[in-house]
């Protein structure tokens, strides 16, 4: 199945942990080429006025500073699938009773594995910005 239409699928299991209030932690990884960014983290902000998730962009160089923005759940969707194939292969969601990764193949196929969990509690990000 072509990696956009997998994306959504796995991004209906994002949504359905937020919903259940297992929703850890997602990490964009495995760069394609030399990028200078290097991992994109997203983790929940739980509020009165609703959920949002703070997301990071991390840079391979020392030097160049970490980026956060707050964003709400459809935005950080859209950021997300913009860097698909472009920076990053794999998507990792990290929930409390599985983690669950997205990956894209050579032939632009995408594939949705589930493992054991990573975490076993929430942690709300600490927004910096």
């Amino acid at each position: 199945m072509p990696y956009r239409d997998v994306f959504v699928l796995f991004w209906e299991q994002v949504k359905e942990s937020i919903e259940e209030g297992r929703f850890a932690k997602l990490t964009m990884a495995k760069t394609i080429g030399k990028p200078d960014l290097k991992n994109i983290f997203v983790r929940p902000i739980y509020s009165e006025e609703g959920f949002k998730v703070l997301v990071k962009m991390r840079y391979k160089l020392k030097e160049t500073e970490d980026v956060e923005n707050e964003m709400t759940l459809d935005e950080a969707f859209v950021f997300l699938k913009s860097h698909l194939k472009m920076s990053f292969w794999s998507v990792l969601l990290f929930t409390t009773t599985k983690d669950v990764t997205f990956k894209i193949n050579k032939k632009d196929a995408g594939r949705i594995t589930e493992n054991l969990p990573t975490f076993r509690d929430v942690t709300q990000a600490k927004n910096d910005v």
